[in-house]
């Protein structure tokens, strides 16, 4: 196996980036020797989600002595060596749906982690930036309490089932969302969370085109229409309080019962579903869901 092989080598994992930024490397040729060698196992080192000016000496100094480098796409991190000039060996360790920033968060590092702490490796985490800790501190959201959801499932009912738990959540709530899926994102979240619930897209944090758009959700779905952002996004979501309590109408609810019956939900767990993510009385919603869906839902038993 080959962590057992490697035992007792100094691995580095770090994420990837992707910067044109260009900042002066005299760092590198300061003295480290002092410090004494890294002691063996894995470390996981946190690198820039953008500029390439945001890497830690710590960081540095890691990758620079270690015996191996693990990373999810060497292409981009091959950017960040070359500018250092370090040359410590490189290779790939990857999964779909990461992105820059620490490893373990939205990450492969969390599985390659745990099989080191399994095998009693020593797991020493590097700190570095991150996506989500950069967005909620400019949010100006609610920072006590925070939830970090990240990439939703691509799975219809599982995608709404998170949107529904995370609407009735009183914490901030952050999710990546891919931009090819934004404005479907803003459609889903708006009928659950509600028009009026405040929220801040995040793009292409500390890249040169890096924007902050505050609004309601109700207003993002109208502002991104037609226009589909750019770059890597990372959305927040205030938390729910009584004052943001809504009654949706009886077309969105009937939107989103069908939406939910339509993808295999009966009739009563599509109930619950919307229920729980409104102030709609579950009653009040099985009767709408009678009305509207009950010859349809009787129709298909009979065809079967």
């Amino acid at each position: 196996m080959l962590l057992k092989a490697r035992k007792y080598a100094r691995i580095s994992l770090l994420t990837t980036f992707c910067s044109a930024s260009q900042v002066p490397d005299p760092i590198l040729e300061q003295d480290s020797s002092k410090r004494g060698p890294l002691k063996p196992g894995l470390y996981l080192v946190g690198t820039p989600i953008g500029n390439l000016e945001d890497i830690t000496l710590r960081a540095l100094r890691v990758l620079k002595t270690a015996d191996v480098i693990l990373s999810e796409d060497t292409r981009h991190s091959w950017r960040l060596l070359h500018h250092y000039n370090i040359r410590t060996p490189l290779l790939s360790y990857h999964k779909f749906n990461d992105d820059a920033g620490t490893p373990g968060i939205s990450d492969p590092g969390a599985e390659l982690a745990k099989l080191c702490a399994d095998e009693n490796i020593p797991v020493i985490p590097i700190p570095g930036p991150c996506a989500v800790v950069a967005a909620l501190s400019a949010s100006g959201l609610d920072t006590d309490e925070f939830t970090f959801v990240g990439f939703l499932s691509k799975h219809g009912p599982s995608r709404r089932e998170r949107l529904t738990a995370s609407a009735n959540e009183a914490r901030t709530q952050i999710f990546y969302v891919p931009p090819h899926k934004f404005s479907q994102f803003l459609e889903e979240s708006s009928l659950l969370f509600g028009d009026s619930r405040r929220c801040v897209m995040a793009r292409e944090m500390t890249k040169i085109h890096e924007e902050f758009w505050r609004g309601t959700l109700g207003e993002a779905k109208v502002r991104f229409l037609n226009q589909q952002p750019k770059g890597e996004m990372t959305l927040l979501i205030e938390g729910r309080t009584h004052s943001l309590v809504e009654t949706p109408s009886e077309d969105q609810l009937e939107h989103e019962l069908g939406e939910l019956i339509s993808h295999g939900h009966t009739l009563s767990t599509a109930v619950k579903l919307v229920s729980e993510g409104t102030s709609v009385k579950r009653k009040t919603l099985y009767s709408l869901a009678l009305k509207k869906f009950g010859k349809q839902l009787e129709a298909d038993d009979n065809s079967n």
